[in-house]
């Protein structure tokens, strides 16, 4: 049976193409989560005021791939210690993020990140929302498989 997994980590694109190589993902979308406005647009997401993050939506096959890898994908996809920015990308829609469809993605994704926090990998706090997943909206269609359209999408994680 398969589930959904959704994770903000910054631009969308490059997060979105790394879970696209990832065996037992069946599909993914880019889009926002995490706001206050219906079916926002991507301008209006990147004004700040909409309350959204550009997430990615992972549909996958539990018998083939764990939410635990998914974890494991999104942790070294970003940053987890930059608030509200990746890189150049800054405000609060490229903030680290993962929305929980559940109480077992819950327990999971905190597990995950304490565990990541007691690896002693990274010299600053994590800063990674965990929070319960609201209203995916899909972005447009020029933003889905964005990197792979352009023939970039072929780094490995």
């Amino acid at each position: 049976m398969e589930r959904r997994a959704t994770f903000a980590a910054g631009c969308f694109w490059g997060v979105e193409a790394a879970f696209r190589q990832v065996e037992g993902v069946t599909a993914t979308a880019v889009g926002y989560s995490g706001g206050g406005t219906e079916r926002p647009t991507y301008h209006e997401v990147c004004t700040g005021r909409t309350g959204h993050a550009e997430v990615v939506e992972v549909a996958f096959d539990p018998g083939r791939v764990s939410y635990d890898e998914l974890l494991d994908v999104f942790w070294a996809a970003h940053d987890p210690t930059q608030r509200d920015r990746q890189g150049p990308d800054v405000g609060t829609q490229y903030r680290s993020a993962v929305f929980v469809h559940d109480d077992e993605q819950k327990a999971a994704a905190l597990a995950s990140k304490e565990r990541l926090e007691r690896s002693g990998r990274l010299r600053r706090p994590v800063v990674t929302e965990i929070t319960p997943a609201t209203t995916f909206w899909r972005a447009e269609d020029y933003h889905q498989r964005y990197l792979e359209k352009r023939g970039l999408a072929t780094c490995r994680i």
